[in-house]
């Protein structure tokens, strides 16, 4: 068994149809997967049904040998899990450090050494603390949203399009730092567009067509894999 064991998703939003059918998506402690396929794909609806988000018709979601498929997000939150979404993900009107302090909102304890670690992750989150998190630039956004979600100590961090919009030269900079991340003991499930680029650091993938499974294998095999070279990754 996974350390995150998610099978046969099928569901959507609210009354309408369902956007995953049968879906199965897993992951392992410290592993990064990422999950990859067309717009319209149903990549983030799958993200969404793991953290409560939506409603599942079907489906079961085991999280560190917990059936969690009846939680809340709140509830998975407490369980390990950490999610962050591709938009509108920091506070515009509060500093850097009074985002990371919200993001620790479940805590007791002191939170001023995982503060410092954030800070040894995105150094130039640290030189720029007290500036506004709505002044920074998009790359920059993004790091205070996954310190943000770092700071509820998840054993599962979820990143929905988290090099969306920045420059290619920030994206391998996120990409590298999500690495240190998962070094550091944390599984990663990641949906992401630039699929080629991803996959070179994913332990595992996944490509959904239609709301559907359509291969999974591990990033350097799907990266190889000639139909997913011809259809997902120019050629």
């Amino acid at each position: 068994m996974s350390f995150l064991d998610a099978t046969g998703m099928s569901g959507g939003y609210g009354t309408g149809p369902d956007i995953i059918h049968d879906c199965d998506l897993t992951v392992e402690a410290g592993e990064i997967a990422v999950v990859v396929g067309p717009n319209g794909a149903g990549k983030s609806t799958a993200m969404k049904g793991i953290f409560g988000m939506i409603h599942l018709r079907e489906g079961k979601i085991l999280f560190n040998d917990r059936d969690i498929t009846a939680l809340p997000p709140s509830d998975r939150v407490l369980e390990g899990m950490a999610f962050v979404p591709q938009n509108n993900n920091v506070f515009p009107s509060m500093s850097v450090e009074e985002n990371l302090e919200m993001g620790a909102f479940i805590r007791t304890d002191n939170i001023s050494s995982t503060i410092t670690q954030v800070f040894e992750l995105f150094p130039i989150l640290k030189d720029k603390r007290k500036q506004m998190a709505g002044e920074l630039s998009g790359g920059q956004r993004q790091q205070v949203a996954i310190g943000r979600a770092l700071m509820t100590e998840p054993r599962l961090l979820m990143l929905d399009e988290p090099t969306a919009g920045v420059a290619p030269i920030v994206m391998q900079d996120l990409f590298k730092r999500i690495q240190d991340i998962t070094a550091s003991g944390v599984a990663v499930l990641m949906v992401e567009q630039n699929a080629r680029q991803a996959l070179a650091i994913a332990d595992r993938g996944f490509v959904l067509v239609q709301g559907k499974n359509r291969f999974t294998d591990q990033g350097k095999g799907l990266l190889a894999n000639p139909e997913v070279q011809r259809s997902f990754l120019g050629g």
